[in-house]
């Protein structure tokens, strides 16, 4: 079960194991070290009393704070590592711990005089933690992948055809759901104790109330704002590159990499190392733009171009390192920048969040407008024979018409996937893949309120999740500054028009951007990092879709439509239309999931 994830950890490993009144219990590790290199860090990690033990993954970035105020209460260190920093801390505040730690992490903490196991996730659920609980044998197994799950002798791999479902329609699956029946996610903000084969979980920090917070304290000056944002960066960034081991930046030539890379450069001793992924292709290509902004701040960059037989290369790679369902296609780029990165530094700093907390993506363009039309929708879905207009339109309209419920306001176009999703399983009943948190998010801008969805469901099982497997392939430690919590916690006292200002997109955050460097070098459109998934999907993945939708390979299965299917494979093969591709490439990640983990 530990081995299966030496990508993960190739420094070290280590297994401690106990027998106690109930039962038995295991910990292992595999570490990478970032901090303290030498055997003092071995984990898993027991306190001098013997009392607690550790097992660990991630960064807490103001543990050198915590471990003088530990001293000061009579505590006594051995190693320069945060883990013995965690252990003392759970010791001395025990779950209050947490909410003190700013960082991103997966605890085990074992408590052998209570006999209880404590899971911990970060607030942002930057690091991943899944766990299975059987109630009828009483098993209770962890891990911060799938697979040493899997690996458990007593696991059984039953799909939840409602997350397939979910998957099918978002690309992903949302904590704390996870594909396999009794298997979830840790949910960021939250811990989890089992005890006694009972589960309690607990939350110690949550979106709602740091968002209603900071609508009490709105801060109304647009400068007041800008300045404590940097403030909160540039302490950020400097707490992440902190390391005993190499540290570099992902460098696009968007606004968020920019502004952590020249945050870094200005504030170290040295040349910072930022690394860059081209395309041959013009139109997707923002590697030339990228090195414009190194040069201007004066890093040691590193930038490699590829062409589409790179990147199709790694897909043969992609569920050895997702080993849930996952389909966002810009994690092969992600893999990519990872291994330039990594055979020249150990950690890496990105601009991930920054989208999500100062309003950066178009489906926010979207929300604006939908809301300003919504009354136009409400007239169509109630006039005569709106039955029969509705089933002539497209989905993206007849989405539209139909977004009538006033809790699910902003996530209109998953319809449009929803529809798509029940045509290609045999239980045509899609468990609704709409979130009802946001029913729970009483805010009249629906920006807003996508923005929070995003935030809670979209940025750690996507985004972060994406980054975390892709940079976790090469043994790279990914830091992510903008979604410190103290930076979340700001972004909810700025008023919304200090991000969406006259349409322009995260106005503020390019603001504080452009004191660091020049508008015109920031000003290109994003380009991302997309690959032409359609082409491929009728070029050369065409025969692996097409084994894939084998009739007898799909029988045997017993999951999808086999007409649904081959509607789906006909109507991308004319189309350009996004929906198709993406349903298309969904179905293929499964399928060669499903064949590796199930079959």
């Amino acid at each position: 079960m530990r081995d299966s994830m030496t990508h993960r950890g190739p420094n070290d490993a280590g297994i401690w194991n106990r027998d106690y009144s109930n039962g038995y219990i295991g910990l292992a590790h595999r570490r990478l070290s970032i901090f303290d290199l030498t055997e003092l860090g071995h984990q898993p990690m027991e306190s001098t009393d013997g009392r607690y033990t550790i097992a660990y993954n991630g960064e807490v970035y103001n543990f050198k704070d915590l471990r003088n105020v530990l001293i000061s209460k009579g505590y006594k260190f051995k190693s320069e590592c945060d883990t013995e920093v965690i252990l003392y801390a759970y010791d001395y505040w025990k779950e209050k711990c947490f909410e003190r730690f700013n960082g991103m992490f997966a605890i085990a903490i074992w408590d052998s005089v209570d006999e209880k196991l404590i899971l911990a996730r970060d607030r942002m659920g930057v690091k991943p933690l899944y766990y299975y609980w059987c109630t009828t044998t009483e098993d209770f197994v962890f891990g911060s992948e799938l697979k040493p799950i899997m690996f458990y002798p007593g696991f059984k791999k039953n799909v939840r055809h409602d997350a397939l479902g979910k998957f099918l329609c978002n690309k992903y699956i949302a904590s704390p759901d996870a594909i396999f029946e009794n298997t979830y996610k840790v949910v960021p903000g939250t811990y989890v104790v089992f005890h006694d084969n009972t589960i309690n979980t607990e939350t110690y920090w949550n979106f709602y109330d740091e968002k209603d917070e900071g609508l009490r304290n709105q801060i109304i000056e647009f400068k007041t704002a800008k300045s404590e944002i940097n403030e909160i960066i540039i302490d950020a960034v400097n707490k992440r590159m902190v390391a005993d081991v190499p540290v570099g930046t992902f460098l696009s030539s968007g606004v968020d990499s920019a502004l952590v890379t020249a945050v870094a450069q200005r504030y170290s001793e040295a040349k910072v190392k930022t690394f860059t992924i081209g395309f041959y292709e013009k139109e997707r290509n923002e590697a030339d733009r990228a090195k414009k902004i190194a040069d201007y701040l004066g890093t040691e960059h590193t930038e490699l171009y590829v062409g589409e037989k790179e990147i199709l290369e790694l897909i043969s790679d992609i569920t050895d390192y997702y080993d849930e369902p996952f389909s966002d296609s810009s994690q092969l780029p992600t893999m990519l920048v990872s291994k330039l990165a990594s055979d020249r530094v150990t950690v890496a700093l990105s601009g991930d969040g920054g989208d999500e907390l100062f309003c950066g993506y178009k489906m926010y363009d979207w929300s604006y407008i939908a809301q300003k039309a919504d009354f136009i929708g409400n007239v169509l879905h109630f006039i005569p024979g709106s039955d029969i207009f509705k089933q002539n339109v497209s989905p993206e309209l007849r989405a539209f018409i139909n977004n009538r419920d006033a809790g699910l306001k902003t996530q209109l176009f998953v319809d449009v996937m929803t529809e798509l999703a029940s045509s290609l399983l045999l239980n045509k009943e899609v468990f609704c893949p709409k979130f009802d948190y946001e029913k729970k998010m009483d805010y009249r801008n629906w920006q807003e309120r996508r923005m929070l969805l995003d935030m809670m469901t979209y940025l750690p099982d996507e985004v972060m999740a994406k980054t975390d497997r892709a940079s976790m392939k090469y043994s790279l430690e990914v830091r992510s500054p903008l979604l410190d919590y103290r930076l979340v916690k700001k972004a909810f006292e700025i008023p919304q028009n200090f991000k969406y200002y006259n349409h322009d997109k995260k106005h503020i955050l390019k603001e504080v951007a452009y004191d660091y460097i020049p508008k015109e070098l920031l000003s290109g459109p994003k380009k991302g990092f997309g690959v032409p998934m359609a082409k491929w999907l009728r070029g050369p993945l065409k025969e692996e879709i097409k084994m894939y939708s084998d009739k007898e390979f799909i029988r045997k299965q017993g999951i999808f439509d086999q007409e649904g299917i081959n509607r789906l494979i006909a109507r991308q093969s004319v189309s350009d239309k996004v929906m198709y591709s993406s349903m298309l490439w969904s179905f293929y990640m499964f399928q060669r999931w499903w064949e590796q983990y199930v079959s």
